[in-house]
């Protein structure tokens, strides 16, 4: 096995300055790379492995709906760098990898597999789901013998569609590779002498991954977004927020169903004049929904209330009619007690299969822990858009915000500044991307509105011509 291995790597050599000025265009991953920081990595090596990680992130087509990447390092325990949903471009990525620090301690690569299959790999944090078919790739780099089990939990990983390649440098027992690695071995089990190799493998993942016929490339798929290639064929996918028809026969991708939870600060920091404006807030998004989403509301203070469930009310002017109803609080501010309540309650009759979205304002410090419970919402599949306005703790709001933060932490100065936040959450929950051809939601309703007001005006003035003809 050494001697192929080395023939192979001679193979890939020969062609890789011409690899890497071609960067895997067309092709969508979702790949989490799992490095071995443990003692055994000496400091001057541990730099040359982070400069692996930038050098393979240019070769890849990284985006929100091309390939995601997530890293993990492990040591005797394993630290989260980013998940597959913290970064979309490749800036943010090459910046989160230079921060890395060396953990220079054991090496737990089984509990490192457990943590890829448990963790990394979930929708919550970023994973595509599998109706999707969205390869999920992992790329484990390790120097050393590892001091756990590996063999049952690269097997539970693989069972899980996670295709792994194993990578050994220097004297790393090939049993424990191959343990490892995806089958067949000889494509994704690989080893080099040292750390000043460890640049070949992106010519690794370059000849294994991104060559062949694209098919997608190559024919007329009349995929409405995006084309995946699958085994010499090809399937069409959504980006999120859609699906395709139920039986799969049409290329055409339609808006997805979304269940939506207000969850509203009402306690005494707030005073009533500042509730009212987070009322006509929240009133305003509800107005830009697409009419397949699914709105509830909660007021947290000391206690937790809901105003009214998912699913409650079925049209906009019945939920905007519930939300100017809604009755201050003025009490005390328990985040956490609402997150729990939040999760416990008031997505337990979601619906199967629909995004799960939650949108948190608040204009303070809580008065309890929110980490436990903002935790397990993220892993329960639910999104949450943390919205701070005032005095509210950017730490606070950063524990519960899903990742990217970009994207889902908000904060106002105060409220007669949260326009700029309701458009961009109006963007957001209208699930249009650049690349579809679907109309924005709210210019519609603008234009509308402007048609109608023209209209009310044109039968005025004729009404008016008729009073005074017949006067």
């Amino acid at each position: 096995i050494f001697t192929l291995v080395a023939v192979y790597f001679v193979a890939l050599l020969i062609g890789r300055s011409c690899f890497l000025d071609r960067a895997c265009t067309g092709k969508v991953l979702d790949l989490v790379f799992v490095i071995d920081s443990s003692r055994s990595v000496r400091p001057s090596d541990y730099i040359k492995v982070k400069a692996f990680l930038k050098n393979m992130l240019q070769l890849l087509d990284v985006g929100k709906n091309r390939t995601r990447v997530g890293l993990l390092q492990y040591g005797s325990t394993v630290q989260n760098e980013f998940f597959l949903n913290a970064f979309y471009k490749k800036e943010g990525l090459q910046q989160a990898v230079s921060q890395m620090e060396h953990l220079a301690a054991g090496t737990m690569t089984g509990l490192a597999l457990q943590f890829l299959r448990e963790e990394a790999f979930t929708v919550a944090n970023g994973a595509r789901p599998m109706e999707l078919r969205v390869p999920r790739v992992a790329m484990v780099v390790t120097d050393g013998r590892p001091q756990d089990q590996v063999e049952e939990e690269a097997e539970l990983a693989r069972q899980a569609g996670i295709k792994i390649f194993a990578v050994g440098v220097g004297r790393v027992d090939m049993a424990t590779l191959r343990a490892i690695g995806s089958k067949p071995h000889l494509e994704h089990v690989f080893l080099v002498a040292n750390f000043s190799q460890i640049d070949t493998l992106i010519s690794v993942f370059n000849s294994t991954l991104c060559t062949g016929v694209d098919i997608c490339q190559t024919v007329d798929h009349g995929c409405d977004h995006q084309c995946i290639n699958e085994a010499g064929s090809y399937v069409c996918v959504c980006f999120e927020g859609y699906t395709l028809a139920e039986d799969e026969s049409e290329s055409e991708c339609r808006e997805q169903a979304t269940d939506l939870m207000f969850v509203v600060d009402g306690s005494k920091s707030l005073g009533m004049e500042n509730f009212e404006l987070m009322k006509k807030f929240v009133s305003g998004l509800v107005g830009a929904l697409p009419g397949s989403t699914r709105v509830g509301l909660m007021q947290f203070s000391t206690s937790v209330q809901t105003e009214f469930s998912l699913g409650q009310y079925r049209s906009v002017w019945d939920v905007q009619r519930a939300i100017a109803a809604v009755r201050y609080m003025g009490r005390g501010s328990r985040t956490g007690t609402a997150l729990q309540h939040m999760v416990e309650h008031s997505f337990s009759k979601s619906r199967a299969g629909v995004s799960r979205i939650a949108v948190i304002l608040t204009d303070g410090r809580s008065q309890d822990n929110v980490s436990k419970w903002a935790s397990m919402a993220k892993s329960n599949g639910i999104t949450i858009y943390a919205v701070g306005v005032g005095k509210a703790l950017e730490d606070e709001l950063r524990i519960m915000a899903s990742l990217p933060e970009e994207k889902h932490l908000h904060y106002a100065q105060d409220f007669s500044h949260m326009e700029q936040i309701a458009e961009k959450l109006k963007n957001e929950f209208q699930t249009c991307e650049d690349l579809c051809s679907c109309e924005s939601l709210t210019s519609f309703q603008t234009q509308a509105s402007e048609d109608l007001r023209k209209l009310a005006q044109k039968y005025i003035l004729l009404y008016t011509k008729c009073i005074y003809i017949i006067d």
